[in-house]
């Protein structure tokens, strides 16, 4: 977590203890200069939770991040583990389960809301049981909901209470998987917001975590979100993660490809069908962005001669702040139902059973793979 060591300001945020700052908004500690001499100082994130129920995201890196991690398995709490069911494998946090030792971990799986009306959520939940347990996670339950939409919320409130007993609440996740959004609806219902935010400081690290007090004496205790690197969300322009974060249910793209053809999402990535016979694929991706196909053969020549332009988002400029594609040559096995997943962007999912080969291209670092089909 990067935090401003402003010369003349010496003063600690009294809600959350982070030295405070006023120079830029962004970073944890921000406070506006009209506000500095207030006592107590706290800053903007604390007085947004305190006052108008709004908890900011604030980001760490990922060696801060697993820091903080350490310090859960000392305590006796039960463990929220936010993840986004649109990007799930890029928002999951790998290896949670030696981090926080002995205690519950209740898996909430949000954005629900995004996916096509007719699916079988039982199915869904299936799918994301077996999933944690190949990654490692041991879940008290599993919980589906949209924060967003109101769904399943309640069913968050009722598995919160029930598997805490009387410990403290320790909620963690990614960015953009909508933390603060079920932890403000956690703080409407359990948390008396006139009690003073208490500060929570972990032993040999520049942590600093938010005590939301609930009315028991216990708290929920609101971690910064983890920036993972892999998922484009965190590569595009700011500019650009309105087109590709979805708001409303997807609808499914779907195409029947000759082995040879190309499919551009935009200037974002790019999917060569290369060998495996003729079938269809459905593409899950936000329908705020568009779809190009062409032979294979022509496709370097088309992003060569359109990107940023026909094949956009990003634009021309963005296109600059992004790393150069790297390609990733994937075998689809034959006889299942797989899915090639581009984290963050959504996933292609492939209709045949005969096997395929795929290359995908995507900004470097972007998590890309193949795995069993979510829908």
């Amino acid at each position: 977590m990067t935090v401003i060591d402003q010369p003349g300001i010496d003063a600690s945020c009294a809600g959350c203890g982070v030295k405070l700052q006023t120079a830029d908004k962004e970073l944890s500690g921000y406070i506006p200069a009209s506000a500095i001499e207030r006592v107590p100082a706290i800053c903007q994130r604390c007085f947004r939770i305190k006052n108008y129920n709004d908890a900011s995201t604030v980001t760490i890196d990922q060696d801060d991040f697993l820091k903080l991690l350490g310090g859960i398995a000392s305590t006796d709490s039960l463990v929220v583990h936010i993840v986004d069911l649109f990007d799930f494998e890029g928002s999951v946090i790998s290896g949670l389960q030696r981090f926080v030792g002995n205690n519950p971990v209740l898996l909430v799986v949000n954005k629900i809301d995004l996916l096509p009306k007719a699916v079988n959520y039982n199915r869904i939940r299936n799918w994301v049981q077996q999933q944690a347990k190949e990654q490692g996670l041991k879940t008290v339950d599993v919980v589906l909901c949209s924060a967003k939409r109101n769904i399943g919320f309640d069913r968050v409130v009722e598995a919160i209470e029930h598997f805490r007993g009387r410990r403290d609440v320790y909620v963690v996740g990614a960015t953009n998987v909508g933390k603060s959004t079920l932890i403000n609806r956690i703080i409407q219902d359990y948390s008396d917001l006139d009690a003073e935010l208490t500060t929570s400081r972990y032993p040999g690290t520049t942590l600093d975590a938010v005590h939301i007090p609930l009315d028991d004496g216990k708290s929920i205790i609101d971690t910064p979100g983890i920036v993972y690197s892999h998922r484009m969300t965190e590569l595009v322009p700011r500019s650009v993660l309105q087109a590709i974060l979805p708001d409303k249910p997807i609808k499914p793209l779907v195409y029947q490809l000759n082995e040879g053809q190309t499919m551009f999402v935009g200037a974002l990535a790019r999917f060569d069908f290369v060998s495996g016979g003729r079938q269809s694929f459905t593409l899950y991706i936000s329908n705020g962005l568009e779809v190009h196909r062409t032979k294979l053969e022509r496709a370097d020549e088309l992003y060569a001669n359109h990107k940023g332009v026909l094949l956009s988002p990003p634009s021309v400029e963005e296109l600059d702040e992004l790393p150069a594609w790297t390609r990733h040559s994937l075998r689809i096995p034959r006889g299942g139902d797989y899915d090639v997943f581009v984290s963050g962007l959504g996933w292609m999912q492939v209709n045949g059973t005969g096997g395929a080969l795929v290359d995908v291209y995507a900004p470097k670092g972007v998590k890309v793979l193949v795995r069993e089909s979510l829908i």
